[in-house]
């Protein structure tokens, strides 16, 4: 899935439920349970370099952070909300930053949680091998659907 999502869906679960402590867990498997379906991937870690990935990186998390933002400022009236929908949507793509970090910089303490990430994925993570992670519109379907929901929940 891509990060606006998977904000997006951390976002909405942390309006809906309002312990922290229940949030935070509850968007890590939801994350994983995502990366399940079918997606595709904008990202190629064959072709990828820092350089020409960041650019992507940064559309995607200003679509999921410019929707959460207008929730925040316009429909949301508690402290607590708000704190549960920012942090719902920051540990709902955890798991990617923790990847990206694993991927330029090798840190050793990363590589379980990488594993299991790849492992999440049921489709191979090399496109040619694996159409289902190619970056069409049909495999974004899953991306459109889970988002849109995600929103309608987020803003009833």
């Amino acid at each position: 899935m891509i990060l606006t999502t998977h904000a997006l869906v951390g976002a909405a679960i942390g309006k809906k439920i309002n312990n922290l402590w229940v949030v935070i867990p509850v968007v890590l498997v939801i994350h994983f349970i995502l990366d399940s379906f079918r997606h595709g991937e904008y990202f190629d870690s064959r072709t990828a370099t820092f350089k020409n990935t960041a650019w992507k990186v940064i559309l995607d998390l200003s679509i999921g952070s410019g929707i959460i933002l207008f929730f925040l400022l316009h429909f949301c009236h508690s402290l607590t909300t708000a704190r549960n929908v920012i942090l719902g949507a920051f540990f709902s793509m955890l798991p990617d930053l923790t990847t990206v970090l694993y991927w330029k910089f090798h840190w050793k303490f990363l590589e379980k949680i990488k594993k299991f990430h790849s492992f999440a994925h049921r489709y191979s993570r090399f496109p040619e091998y694996s159409p289902q992670r190619k970056w069409t519109f049909k495999n974004a379907v899953n991306d459109i659907l889970i988002s849109a929901i995600a929103i309608i929940i987020l803003f009833l």
